[in-house]
């Protein structure tokens, strides 16, 4: 019973790093970008429920609501008026522009908020729980799983079941011919980007919530991310969770062995993985 209650706090954990996941996932498999500030993004996002719920006195929840337009607008900006300007055939410029807005992020939340590690309050939910055949489950971390099967359902009926969605899928697909249709792929990638941010902003509420965080451990956060795409195949959003269920059953079976093999189990898996499927689990674009 033991080890069952590892596995399935295993997948919850997965919940999480598949949040953490699915924003990067959705912006690389439309227009290949390798977002190297994700992970301060989620961060930044974290600090910005954190000042509603300071200053307006919110639950965490409502104040994700209030978070999630401002960062919508945020990532539409962001792609629109910088990071389409580097994107094209060379993968270097995106690379060295993000990378530079992670360190600036960092450093702009450290001389704003100190070094100091935040949480966000939660009330009874932190320690509620449901029994489940004999598993004691936490109620938070099935929030989040439940909504990060949310995210990859709404995020699989967005592109397959709506005329935002075929623009998505051509301009992928083709950048010059979904130009010649009348698809503005500027606005196309802003728009994925936008939408990306709301992701980020779900995911920044469960970090805030479930542990920590402090202006540093963006890059962290960043990691676990590329490893779930990996995993999961560049650009399948349900191989994302998969792959993000993945690290989390890695990580409890190693803290059950021995707590300081957690975080090294995670990457032994991803490396694994890699071994056997360089492509990931299921090597294809969005899913």
């Amino acid at each position: 019973m033991i080890w069952v209650d590892t596995l399935v706090q295993g997948i919850l954990l997965g919940g999480l790093y598949a949040l953490f996941a699915a924003g990067l996932s959705l912006v690389f498999g439309i227009m290949r970008l390798v977002n190297l500030a994700h992970g301060d993004l989620i961060v930044c996002a974290a600090y910005l429920i954190l000042m509603i719920v300071t200053l307006l006195g919110l639950s965490p929840f409502v104040a994700a609501l209030v978070a999630a337009p401002i960062m919508f607008v945020v990532g539409w900006l962001l792609q629109r008026y910088l990071l389409n300007r580097t994107l094209g055939t060379d993968i270097l410029p995106p690379l060295l522009v993000t990378f530079g807005i992670s360190i600036a992020l960092q450093n702009v939340l450290l001389e704003t908020f100190s070094a100091d590690s935040q949480r966000l309050p939660t009330g009874g939910i932190s320690t509620a729980s449901v029994q489940l055949g004999g598993l004691s489950l936490g109620v938070l971390p099935l929030l989040t799983f439940s909504s990060a099967i949310l995210v990859i359902l709404g995020l699989n009926q967005l592109f397959y079941r709506t005329e935002l969605g075929r623009a998505f899928r051509a301009t992928s697909d083709d950048l010059i011919t979904a130009s010649l249709m009348g698809i503005r792929p500027g606005r196309i990638f802003a728009t994925a980007t936008a939408i990306a941010m709301l992701v980020v902003t779900l995911a920044a509420l469960y970090l805030g919530m479930r542990a920590n965080f402090d202006p540093a451990i963006g890059p962290a956060r960043l990691i676990y991310a590329f490893e779930a795409v990996i995993i999961g195949g560049l650009g399948s959003l349900w191989g994302t969770l998969a792959g993000g269920i993945l690290i989390g059953v890695a990580q409890t079976l190693g803290a059950a062995i021995n707590p300081e093999w957690q975080i090294l189990a995670g990457h032994l898996a991803f490396l694994l993985v890699l071994l056997i499927r360089p492509r990931g689990l299921f090597p294809r674009a969005l899913d």
